[in-house]
């Protein structure tokens, strides 16, 4: 079955926190979240609309990218690759769009995860299924950010080891890492999950803190060290027990095979919104898959829609450590899709395979109200049209 898209838009919504989420990089209190909506129609007479969200935030802390320039590049460059175009499989959507265009991976993956989304509405598949996932149910872990003080970030802990969350990551920084992970490991004993993320604030001149943090048995250090720095995770990495898990440093394939390599890190973190899409994310995690590395789902604070995706990602058969899964009322008062994302008393999260697609429907009227801005991006316009709440 062919797949042609007839028409993108784009919309920005504004999603409060139930609190700010602070990590080594700076705090969120607000989500700006861009949307991409694909519709499209099939060969046998069906049409669908699809949506796809972008990570992108708000600074370029995390990212290079951002909410603007993720604007700028999907109606400048990107739409136009897409539209009036027909596909057999959604996986000759990243070539499209990679040709020639350096850089602006998370907003090709918001344009390419919603051309899967098509896809698998049209045909009839859960999107899972469409991935090549098999596993029904997925782990979850919750990720704590930087808390004020020790006592709170117990309390918290407790609070998601009680709830069932498979594992504890938590945010740290140089100053806010061994007065906090010490109370905590001792209050939770040696078998509580702990893992912790430092989001590249580290360096090599704080070995000798990292080799008291790789002291504490974590499940996994995250990202320490710079992002483009592979060679000196793996000088890291020698030192440690503890595995090194990458994040922000793996963007691509190539990335994966180098820190594989190098043996840069044991872990990988596979967000299909910082690669590229669900196709690059498949592509590492068969390379990790093959080498016995284990990989993870990880999170960037995103609504129900991205937390769809997500979890369609973290059923293929590599993903064996707990995502950043968590569900809908961890971080947002009102999420935008239903039925909300809920976690069972097991610490899983249920992968919906019993109809077309992610699993959810977008809660229109909800959408609407916390939309900031839409444009329309029509190739039979003379120019795109803007609609602004």
């Amino acid at each position: 079955m062919s797949v042609t898209v007839e028409r993108i838009a784009l919309r920005e919504i504004h999603l409060r926190l139930r609190e700010p989420f602070r990590i080594s990089s700076g705090e969120t209190w607000n989500r700006r979240i861009l949307l991409v909506e694909v519709f499209g129609s099939d060969d046998r007479g069906g049409s669908a609309l699809a949506r796809g969200e972008c990570v992108a935030g708000e600074r370029p802390a995390y990212s290079p990218e951002t909410v603007e320039t993720a604007r700028m590049a999907i109606e400048q460059w990107l739409a136009a690759r897409l539209l009036g175009q027909t596909f057999e499989h959604a996986r000759e959507v990243w070539p499209l769009l990679d040709r020639n265009l350096r850089g602006h991976r998370m907003a090709k993956a918001a344009l390419e995860m919603a051309c899967w989304e098509l896809q698998a509405r049209l045909e009839g598949w859960p999107l899972s299924g469409l991935l090549g996932g098999v596993q029904g149910r997925v782990p979850t872990g919750i990720s704590l950010g930087i808390q004020s003080s020790p006592e709170e970030l117990l309390a918290k802990a407790r609070q998601a080891l009680e709830l069932g969350y498979r594992k504890v990551k938590v945010k740290i920084e140089p100053g806010a890492d061994l007065d906090f992970l010490r109370p905590l490991r001792d209050a939770l004993g040696d078998d509580a999950p702990l893992a912790v993320d430092a989001n590249a604030a580290y360096s090599l001149r704080d070995m000798e803190r990292l080799l008291e943090i790789d002291a504490l048995a974590l499940m996994m250090i995250e990202q320490p060290l710079e992002r483009e720095d592979l060679v000196r995770h793996a000088r890291l990495q020698e030192r440690l027990e503890t595995p090194l898990c990458l994040d922000e440093s793996i963007t691509s394939v190539a990335r994966a095979e180098d820190m594989r390599d190098l043996d840069a890190g044991r872990i990988v973190n596979i967000k299909p919104g910082r690669v590229g899409g669900f196709a690059q994310a498949i592509a590492i995690h068969d390379v990790c898959r093959a080498a016995e590395i284990p990989v993870w789902c990880g999170g960037m604070l995103e609504s129900g829609i991205g937390r769809a995706h997500n979890v369609a990602l973290a059923s293929l058969p590599g993903f064996v450590l707990p995502g950043d899964l968590s569900p809908s009322d961890r971080y947002w008062a009102q999420d935008i899709v239903t039925p909300e994302w809920t976690m069972d008393d097991d610490g899983m999260v249920r992968v919906p395979r019993d109809q077309p697609g992610c699993g959810v429907e977008v809660d229109e009227e909800r959408l609407e109200e916390i939309t900031a801005w839409r444009v329309v991006l029509d190739p039979g316009e003379s120019e795109w049209r803007s609609e602004a709440n």
